[in-house]
């Protein structure tokens, strides 16, 4: 069977990312959270003092400093989740918190930051058998994949299915803080000029509003299934 390339984008906290490796996963292809590149990114920047709340971020610097910054992944492991190293350290749970969230935006608009992961991606993806997930990946990275998922869901769904996963790794977050934050990051993803967040026009929409796991996932691979009779 030929293997193809499969994009998914839409919204943070539209659980595209689970999808995304959930599908992997089913199908023996290879997964790869372009989200987490950029989350990389950000966590060098304020690690580095480049980015903070206070002062925003220092594109100057981050810009200057980008050849030093190597992301990869390690294969899932038993947990079943791909891990993000940050210059060979394992970073996938710091680069989940709500600073790095409050701050990848802005950092993931900066076009050299944007470029130079495009590049990076569209790497991984020169043999095919892969499944994406981000903002740009249908539009920018992949505009020629052969399957094209854009995911939404309410803001207010989102913020609680983002609540949900950060108290059950132990931090203190409240529903109005996440909903603010995944609000800004709506906006910011959506004006950007560089690659912004839109729904390509061979794409299909899935809303997930009220979907479990069990049926988006079923969703996914009848599509897939479409594109890839066997």
């Amino acid at each position: 069977m030929n293997k193809i390339i499969i994009a998914i984008d839409g919204y943070s906290s539209s659980g595209k990312s689970t999808m995304a490796r959930d599908l992997a996963k089913r199908i023996g292809y290879v997964y790869v959270d372009s989200g987490a590149m950029y989350r990389a990114v950000t966590l060098y920047a304020i690690e580095h003092g480049m980015a903070s709340a206070e002062k925003g971020v220092d594109t100057e610097a981050l810009v200057k400093a980008l050849p030093e910054i190597n992301i990869s992944f390690t294969p899932a492991g038993a947990d079943g989740v791909q891990h993000t190293l940050l210059n060979g350290k394992d970073v996938e749970r710091e680069i989940r918190d709500m600073q790095v969230s409050s701050l990848v935006s802005p950092v993931a608009v900066i076009p050299e930051v944007r470029h130079r992961q495009t590049a990076l991606q569209q790497q991984y993806g020169r043999e095919k058998g892969i499944v994406m997930d981000g903002r740009d990946i249908g539009t920018t990275v992949f505009p020629d994949a052969e399957m094209k998922v854009f995911v939404n869901a309410s803001a207010e769904e989102r913020a609680r299915r983002r609540v949900k996963e950060l108290t059950d790794k132990g931090e203190k977050v409240t529903y109005e803080e996440v909903l603010e934050n995944i609000r800004e990051r709506d906006h910011i993803d959506t004006t950007r000029k560089e690659s912004p967040l839109r729904k390509a026009p061979d794409a299909v929409l899935l809303d997930n509003d009220n979907m479990t796991i069990a049926q988006q996932m079923q969703w996914l691979l009848d599509l897939y299934h479409s594109k890839c009779p066997e």
